[in-house]
């Protein structure tokens, strides 16, 4: 008997969503078509089992609706772990829209997005991600209630963003003392490639405490805008992953380390506000830890963002996002030490606690 063999293309045709490897026992997957407004987007639900799914809407100009779907699906998995690892009761969604933010969007648009969040009653509340503005989520609030980082002036916490760096440089700081013996930066070499919002502020963070950075970004304007701002170099090299430095900071999109990146990297130490590092986690995660690279999990140190829009749902204050954003540190240096002890890989490592907590509360839920 003859067994057909199919090719990842093949599969993806006759697969399209529960063949993707990244859709990993997805709750929903909602596609969202408009044709008066234009909006194409895709709504991942991935876990619910803690609260509902809280994530992101992302804008983004993809190649293609299977690379805008498994970013979606890679996404909204790991806000699941993001909230299971900070303690938050929340589960784990995203949502991307398809099109150019800077020209695509408008207010129409994110009001019929808007109105397809509020159709899922609650199961998934959407906040900003790459490519949205604290705007923009005011104007989805206009159309529905599940809705996160709105304006402090309609309620709401504003942009996530500051916090989301402060948590970073949180989590940097802990990795640097894991490799180092200290979290003392100063005279530290760091690059950090992507520097909109996030990489902005952590590159005020860095220079405050001493840290020779490196600015890396495709807009040249901003380049020259930050570099004059903090008094940033801005790298001049060819590729960032042959730079000679002591820590490596990603904070653009994902999947920069990977198989033609994972063994160049001469930083000692990755720590940046970027989604999914790692294209793919099991292998580069076990690359780096065999090169002697610190990895401080992306999905714990850039959750300062979900710890600040949660407050809107928990009523806390500003005090209290502070608290819970400072202490990304010692959970940072917690799970280096775990997985060094038990000889895994830092992401597996963090992801097996996060996990942990996700089965607990199931099987609690069960009884």
């Amino acid at each position: 008997m003859q067994v057909d063999v199919l090719n990842a293309d093949e599969l993806k045709k006759s697969a399209p969503v529960f063949g993707q490897i990244s859709f990993d026992d997805h709750e929903q997957i909602v596609f969202c078509n408009d044709k008066d407004t234009g909006l194409k987007a895709i709504i991942g639900i991935h876990n619910t089992v803690l609260g509902p799914a809280l994530g992101g809407t992302r804008m983004w100009d993809y190649a293609s609706e299977w690379e805008a779907l498994n970013d979606v699906l890679r996404l909204s998995r790991g806000m699941t772990y993001k909230s299971a690892i900070t303690g938050l009761n929340l589960g784990g969604g995203k949502a991307v829209i398809i099109g150019d933010a800077k020209t695509q969007k408008t207010p129409e648009l994110m009001r019929r997005f808007g109105r397809f969040v509020d159709s899922l009653s609650g199961k998934y509340i959407t906040a900003e991600d790459v490519g949205m503005e604290t705007a923009d989520m005011d104007t989805v609030y206009e159309v529905t209630k599940h809705v996160s980082g709105i304006s402090e002036e309609k309620g709401g916490s504003g942009n996530p963003s500051p916090i989301t760096a402060y948590g970073v440089f949180m989590g940097l700081k802990a990795a640097a003392k894991h490799k180092f013996g200290t979290d003392n930066l100063e005279g530290k070499t760091v690059l950090v490639q992507g520097i909109g919002h996030v990489g902005e502020t952590l590159v005020k963070h860095l220079t405050e405490n001493g840290a020779k950075v490196y600015i890396s970004d495709i807009n040249q304007e901003r380049l020259e805008e930050v570099k004059k701002k903090y008094d940033a170099n801005i790298f001049e090299g060819k590729d960032v992953y042959d730079a000679e430095v002591d820590i490596y900071a990603p904070c653009a999109l994902g999947a920069t380390i990977n198989d033609d990146t994972v063994k160049r990297i001469k930083a000692k130490v990755i720590a940046g506000a970027a989604n999914n590092q790692l294209a793919d986690e099991a292998t580069h995660g076990k690359i780096l830890k065999e090169r002697g690279i610190v990895y401080a999990p992306d999905f714990l140190i850039n959750a300062g963002g979900i710890i600040n829009v949660y407050a809107e749902l928990e009523k806390y204050d500003k005090k209290e996002i502070i608290r819970k954003t400072e202490n990304i540190y010692n959970t940072t240096l917690e799970i280096l030490a775990k997985a060094d002890k038990e000889e895994m890989t830092s992401h597996y490592a963090a992801l097996k606690i996060a996990q942990q907590r996700i089965d607990d509360r199931k099987n609690r839920d069960l009884k």
